[in-house]
This record gives C-alpha cells, sequence and structure tokens, in this order.
C-alpha cells in the first residue's frame, strides 16, 4: 500500500519535512517513491509548499495520507482543489477557491496567534499579581508577628 507521509530532513533540532509517497512497509527516512513538497515549521509562519497535480493524483490511485499529511494538505488547499475537480469546476474557479481557502487558512492563523499572545499577556498580569499579594501577606504577617511581640514584652514588664 501507498501512504503520503511526512519524510525527516535537516539537522539536529532543526527539523525540516518532505512530504512524499512512499510504501508503507519503507522506514521513515528510508526509499520512497516520489517527493510530493516540502513543510518548514521552523519559519514564522510554517511554510508549506505541495504539488497538487502529484497529490491528486496519488490520492486518486488510492494513496492514503497520514493524519499530520492530510492536515498540511488540507492547510495548502490539496484536498479542496480535489474536490473541486471532482465537481467538474474548471482549472479558473478552482485557483480561485483555493486562494481563498488560503486566505482563510492565513487569516485563522494570524488571530490564533494573537490569541495566545493575549493569553501569555494575561497569565504574566496574573503571575506578577499573586507575587503582589503574596508579598503583602508576607509583609501583614511579619507586622502582626511584631505587634504581637511588642505586646509580650509589655505584658512581661507589668508584671515585673
Amino acid at each position: 500500500m501507498v501512504k503520503i507521509r511526512l519524510r525527516r530532513k535537516g539537522k539536529k533540532f532543526y527539523p525540516v519535512y518532505d512530504v512524499v509517497a512512499v510504501s508503507s512497509r519503507s522506514r521513515r527516512d528510508g526509499a520512497f517513491i516520489e517527493r510530493l513538497g516540502y513543510y518548514d515549521p521552523n519559519t514564522k509562519k510554517s511554510t508549506i509548499k505541495i504539488n497538487h497535480d502529484r497529490a491528486i493524483y496519488w490520492l486518486d490511485i488510492g494513496a492514503q495520507p497520514t493524519k499530520i499529511a492530510k492536515l498540511l494538505m488540507s492547510y495548502d488547499g490539496v484536498l479542496l482543489h480535489r474536490f473541486l475537480q471532482k465537481k467538474g469546476k474548471n482549472i479558473v474557479e478552482i485557483n480561485e477557491e483555493v486562494e481563498k481557502h488560503r486566505n482563510v487558512v492565513a487569516a485563522r492563523y494570524e488571530r490564533r496567534k494573537k490569541l495566545r499572545e493575549q493569553r501569555i499577556i494575561k497569565k504574566a498580569k496574573d503571575e506578577k499579581k499573586k507575587a503582589e499579594e503574596s508579598a503583602k501577606e508576607k509583609e501583614e504577617l511579619a507586622k502582626a508577628s511584631e505587634s504581637a511581640e511588642v505586646t509580650d514584652t509589655v505584658e512581661e514588664t507589668i508584671e515585673k
């Protein structure tokens, strides 16, 4: 059986992946049938480049994509391209829809990025607030213990 999956390349701690059509019996980085594109997760916005025609060809003859490969093909618009092609749309309409899809994916990425940044800022503010509250509590405890010591010494002097 043929699978569409990722093949790791790149340096240690700096992976770059090829999207390849490969026999399911081959090792992860072993021999492959055809390179369909690549995926670079190290850039600020992950780079995904897949040859739509070749990916669609392999999907049409029964190649099974792994979960990650399927997600990457979805983000890049390969699966939408294939769907519209099967519906009988012409190439101009397909390209317009795929470009619109890529814009939606890019907008979603930016929106999620802003939410992550806001979450980090809120978490930092909460931690700072907790630190200030614990510092105030420590101060109050120190004052309370000092006043308790003062009252103890006053009581001792009165008793004498």
